[in-house]
């Protein structure tokens, strides 16, 4: 942009703060000849007004005046979110070092000293008007970026979860489940998890990005479960010993499969590597009788522990090949003597206050609905 910037097809726009009428208009022909337009304001309160109405390009501001000098003048422009950005050129008689200092400091971006040179003045104001449009390009190409990159994230969050759904409903489909149930537990989960986060325990260890990790992560839990044969998988009775052998093995499947992922991604990803804790270990017990490792306490990872309450409580109250499905009564019952056995007490305690926030996500999300 090497020709004046008043060559273009907009008309820059000037606001001229000055209480000497002679000076203002001297300047304001000054700006016409070279094709900007000015606004003249005849004091700070005006030039105020006018700041915010107009919304100019530029501001040249003389210092003394009447009322609200310079100083307060540009300390108000600098406080309005409305005109804070527009850059101030001081128009003073002054020449001490420490006005200018101070001129500057409020956020004037040059000083012009009067008496006003016509020649200095048209190449200031181009000088900073250009400036000024080289910052807003910027700052609409940053805007521009942001954006995008906003608009990517989603779109490459919104294929993680599809793709975690759809790999979730292909071990549910071999398991005779509707893909309600992926929903359901996820929002157990989630729902568990926002409850703890409230208990000095476990605050640290659950803020609201593990939290939604969490979530995206527990509908892998069973992925496992497509390694299973179909005999052993759909069928109706108790399994024999060997047959439950072979299905405990979903737990370990599962991990290997979501570690082999993690792997091909060539880097860590987090959602990734929640979800195979949770394939992993959905299935220990807090006393250490769970499988496929017999971990116990605090062994066994937070995630996993969310999940076994939200597994247990969904496989009670939904109808399985091999059972019918419990009340929320029965299910209740039977997850309170699993306290200190089976789960964490204090994990369960959360669950069992709050049981209808979890009985009115299974209504919502049944099988049925």
């Amino acid at each position: 942009m090497d020709q004046n910037i008043a060559n273009t097809s907009v008309q820059p726009k000037i606001l001229v703060i000055e209480d000497s009428p002679v000076q203002a208009e001297m300047i304001r022909r000054a700006l016409a000849s070279a094709g900007y337009q000015a606004i003249v304001a005849p004091d700070g309160g005006v030039g105020l007004a006018k700041a915010k109405s107009e919304q100019p390009d530029l501001i040249l501001l003389d210092i003394v005046m009447p009322v609200l000098n310079g100083y307060a003048v540009i300390d108000l422009l600098r406080s309005s979110d409305a005109t804070k950005e527009i850059p101030v050129i001081f128009l003073t008689g002054m020449d001490a070092a420490k006005d200018e200092e101070k001129g500057l400091a409020l956020g004037a971006v040059d000083y012009i000293t009067k008496p006003i040179n016509d020649a200095i003045l048209l190449a200031r104001v181009n000088t900073h008007l250009k400036l000024k449009s080289a910052g807003d390009w910027l700052k609409n190409q940053n805007t521009f970026l942001e954006s995008e990159v906003d608009r990517r994230m989603k779109e490459n969050e919104l294929v993680q979860t599809i793709t975690i759904r759809a790999l979730a409903r292909l071990a549910e489909i071999r398991d005779n489940e509707t893909g309600n149930h992926i929903i359901r537990t996820s929002l157990y989960v989630k729902t568990l998890a926002k409850l703890l986060q409230r208990n000095p325990k476990f605050t640290l260890s659950l803020p609201d990005e593990t939290i939604e990790l969490l979530a995206k992560s527990a509908p892998l839990h069973d992925i496992g479960k497509v390694g299973v044969p179909d005999s052993i998988l759909l069928k109706p009775g108790k399994l024999t010993e060997m047959e439950w052998i072979v299905m405990r093995t979903h737990a370990q499947l599962g991990a290997q499969a979501l570690e082999l992922a993690e792997k091909d991604a060539q880097t860590s990803v987090q959602f990734l590597r929640m979800a195979k804790e949770i394939a992993h270990w959905h299935h220990e017990k807090w006393d250490g009788t769970g499988y496929p490792d017999g971990l116990k306490w605090s062994e066994i990872p937070l995630s996993a522990k969310l999940m076994a309450v939200a597994d247990v409580f969904d496989a009670l109250v939904s109808k399985r090949v091999y059972k019918p499905a419990f009340s929320f009564e029965e299910a209740k019952e039977i997850m309170l003597q699993g306290r200190g056995h089976h789960f964490d007490p204090d994990i369960l305690d959360a669950f069992i206050s709050n049981f209808d926030k979890f009985t009115d996500i299974a209504e919502k999300y049944s099988d049925a609905a």
